[in-house]
């Protein structure tokens, strides 16, 4: 099995032309892409990805946000399919005051289209908390900046059709971005591509998902997904293989694929289905003060301690976990009985919902060995003549 960095070994040496199109592992690369670290370089108004690789070079694996990503640009940078690709209008723009961490960059493919690379959630801790205010509001600030950006492209390369794409919260502002500019843009858009993105509330779907769009989109998940089986979706889902396990499998670097296409699968797994199921029932029977009051209790505790990164925390688990625990301490009554009480109500969904199951299947079983049973006996009372 191989993953997008042996597709570059492998294929990277043939060009993008009407014989070998764009495919679906050529957009995964270039939604990974803004990931990479522009904001470590001194970026001009155009560059081509071998330029970009070339500054790069330098930065040590270590400061890359994700393994594989150095790995990545070093071979695209090689790669004649993407080097010469240009590079444009990159922005990065987080602001923890609003809870907004956004980022975007276009890839222009020919003279004729392009692509919208949106950057999903990175180790800031207030770009998780955007990703979780999603489950009580109807938009939130990434992806307001997704829409403008994805609007003022459209402006400024008026010729060109577009692709747009994103990996985890990206591809849900890749999506929420094509669903809700104007349907003069919406024409000009060939494909959307969402990574194991979340989905959307259905007041969001009902007022923007109209059909012409919804067909252009299309959503990529592995066998154990859990992120992007957070709230709805309405467009075409494709099942990918990934060679890790549960909530690693989001790891994009971890989804398989053969040639120029991924290796899919018919169905999720039977995990992937309960978490699904749990999350439907947490929306479902909580309200959105209820899950607003959840999330901004949390998150108050992960901004004790002072740092801008998960990252930075699990590294000094000594010094943080002690702030955390005295800020759980100051918290009102009331506010401990909300994350206590939430946390009860995911529980007992999840593990009430596998028990479900497992009682179904005893009871198949069951209806099943006794089916055979009777079976057997009629079989054994024609064979001796009784009636």
């Amino acid at each position: 099995m191989a993953n997008i960095n042996d597709y570059l070994m492998w294929r990277g040496d043939i060009p993008l032309n009407s014989k070998f199109k764009f495919n679906e592992v050529d957009s995964m690369i270039l939604a990974r892409f803004s990931y990479l670290l522009f904001d470590k370089i001194k970026m001009s108004k155009v560059e081509t990805i071998e330029s970009i690789a070339d500054k790069m070079k330098d930065i040590p694996e270590t400061e890359f946000r994700y393994n594989g990503d150095k790995e990545l640009i070093a071979n695209l940078g090689k790669s004649n399919r993407f080097k010469d690709m240009i590079v444009t209008d990159y922005v990065r723009n987080n602001d923890k005051e609003t809870e907004k961490q956004f980022c975007a960059v276009t890839i222009h493919l020919s003279d004729t289209q392009l692509y919208i690379s949106y950057i999903g959630t990175d180790n800031t801790i207030y770009g998780w908390k955007e990703d979780l205010n999603m489950s009580f509001m109807d938009n939130v600030p990434c992806q307001i900046a997704g829409k403008e950006y994805a609007r003022k492209i459209a402006r400024k390369y008026e010729e060109k059709k577009i692709r747009i794409g994103g990996h985890s919260k990206g591809g849900n502002v890749a999506i929420y971005s094509a669903i809700t500019v104007s349907k003069e843009i919406q024409k000009r858009i060939i494909k959307v591509y969402n990574y194991d993105g979340p989905g959307f509330n259905e007041s969001i779907i009902e007022k923007y998902g109209n059909s012409a769009i919804i067909k252009k989109i299309e959503t990529y998940i592995p066998q154990d997904s859990i992120i992007g089986r957070i709230l709805n979706h309405k467009e075409k889902i494709t099942i990918a293989l990934s060679n890790q396990k549960g909530i690693f499998q989001h790891d994009l670097y971890s989804w398989q694929v053969v040639r120029d296409d991924l290796v899919r699968l018919e169905q999720n797994t039977q995990i992937s289905e309960d978490i699904d199921e749990t999350l439907t029932d947490w929306l479902e029977t909580t309200t959105p003060q209820q899950r607003q009051i959840f999330v901004d209790t949390v998150f108050e505790l992960f901004y004790s301690t002072d740092v801008e990164t998960f990252r930075e925390i699990s590294t000094n688990l000594s010094t943080n976990i002690p702030k955390i625990l005295k800020k759980y301490k100051e918290l009102s009554q009331e506010d401990r009985k909300v994350i206590t009480d939430m946390i009860k109500i995911i529980t007992s969904s999840y593990f009430g919902i596998v028990k479900k199951k497992e009682m179904t299947k005893f009871d198949s079983m069951k209806e099943e060995y006794i089916n055979k049973g009777k079976a057997k006996l009629k079989e054994l009372k024609r064979k001796r003549g009784i009636e």
